[in-house]
């Protein structure tokens, strides 16, 4: 499986970032979810180089000119709520990309215990195609692979490209021990070392739906 770490080199993902975990910045809703969208078009931006292109005459004004277009096609995929912002960073860049959203949520039993639940799905056919997944947070990685599993429902496709703003390494090695090592590319923006008791991120940024959206009830 390959792995892209933005963290290992500096870049405008690093401003972003740090601004995505300042507290006093993340007071600021419209900034965060700002953020979110500017790395989800920077990762798409880095994305678009792995794929596959067709030459395509173009008439210009003046003559003809032979472009590269994007030769797969691409369902982006996000988990609610919090990938929305982060999504649409994606959706910015690839603009003629079918969609696919998946809800789910952790229902705890105790204080630090919890399942998670796969309530909603919308997608269309998988099959053959290239699939991007993006959720901001990737914690333990169960979240994703069962948004994973139920996107399988809709077809098997042909590349998966699983991206996030920060991981846990514990994640990162959930992923690579669910997902079809031979077809999965995982972006991250930063890896941190830890998870804590309640299965968030360490130093990560906190809850990024409640960050994004306001604090639910």
């Amino acid at each position: 499986m390959k792995i892209v770490n933005f963290d290992e080199t500096p870049s405008l993902v690093s401003q972003y970032m740090a601004e995505l975990r300042d507290v006093k910045v993340q007071k600021d809703m419209m900034r965060f979810r700002t953020n979110l969208e500017r790395i989800g078009q920077i990762m798409a931006y880095e994305i678009s180089k792995e794929l596959n292109y067709k030459k395509q005459e173009v008439i210009t004004p003046l003559a003809t000119a032979q472009c590269d277009i994007i030769d797969e096609n691409i369902v982006l995929a996000t988990i609610f709520r919090a990938g929305v912002p982060f999504h649409q960073g994606f959706l910015s860049y690839f603009d003629k990309a079918q969609n696919a959203f998946v809800s789910a949520y952790r229902k705890y039993r105790e204080k630090e215990n919890f399942d998670i639940f796969i309530e909603y799905i919308a997608s269309p056919k998988l099959d053959g195609k290239t699939l991007i997944i993006v959720d901001p947070m990737l914690a333990t990685g169960a979240s994703m692979e069962l948004s994973y599993k139920a996107l399988l429902t809709k077809g098997t496709p042909e590349k998966i490209h699983v991206a996030s703003v920060i991981a846990s390494s514990v994640a990162v090695d959930y992923i690579k021990s669910t997902f079809p090592i031979d077809k999965t590319t995982l972006w991250l923006g930063a890896i941190d070392n830890e998870i804590n008791a309640h299965s968030y991120i360490v130093p990560g940024l906190g809850d990024a739906g409640d960050l994004a959206y306001g604090i639910k009830e």
